[in-house]
């Protein structure tokens, strides 16, 4: 009976192992259909993105991909800014969230789960985004449609073509833009 039993369990057990494994690889391969991977910025470069945006109280800071939400939760904590974290994998949701509430910036930061181009960013004074260089690309109308002139955007690593940055960090590859000044060139 005991020899019965133990198969018994393990037949039991494998169905649920399967599962576990496809929701975490759905979780790491659904950003990377959207156009980013999970790659976290340092602290360093975190902190010097939300510097170069001069960020204030008054901002809402939204960051697209924002993964274990350390941007907007540094926003949140040093500037006292409001923080809104846009993530498609829903693992990487839940740990921010746990995170927003162990920090106890709950009232200060909300992380949504969802893909980035269907949210509405027209709340947002300042963007900050670490995604694709071709996700970029896509994101540039959307960004001038929703964005209100002087939205500060800050891209880590990718640029946006077209676009004329307001200022660079040439040894960290972040790029300030400002809406209506860095794409004006676009709108002829």
């Amino acid at each position: 009976m005991g020899v019965l039993n133990l198969v018994i369990t393990i037949y039991t057990f494998i169905p649920v192992v399967l599962i576990l494994i496809m929701i975490v690889a759905f979780s790491m391969l659904w950003p990377l259909a959207i156009g980013a991977a999970y790659s976290p910025s340092s602290k360093k470069v975190v902190r010097k993105m939300l510097e170069m945006a001069e960020v204030r109280p008054e901002d809402r800071v939204y960051d697209l991909g924002s993964g274990d939400g350390r941007i907007v939760i540094e926003a949140a904590r040093q500037y006292h800014a409001q923080g809104v974290g846009v993530e498609a994998d829903p693992l990487r949701v839940a740990w921010s969230r746990l995170k927003v509430m162990i920090t106890g910036l709950n009232s200060h930061v909300t992380i949504i789960w969802g893909n980035l181009f269907h949210q509405n960013l027209n709340q947002a004074t300042v963007v900050t985004l670490f995604l694709w260089g071709r996700t970029n690309e896509n994101l540039k109308e959307k960004l001038q449609e929703e964005l209100e002139p002087g939205t500060r955007v800050v891209s880590y690593v990718w640029k946006f073509k077209g676009w004329e940055p307001v200022q660079i960090d040439k040894k960290e590859q972040i790029f300030l833009y400002i809406i209506g000044e860095s794409d004006y060139p676009l709108y002829f």
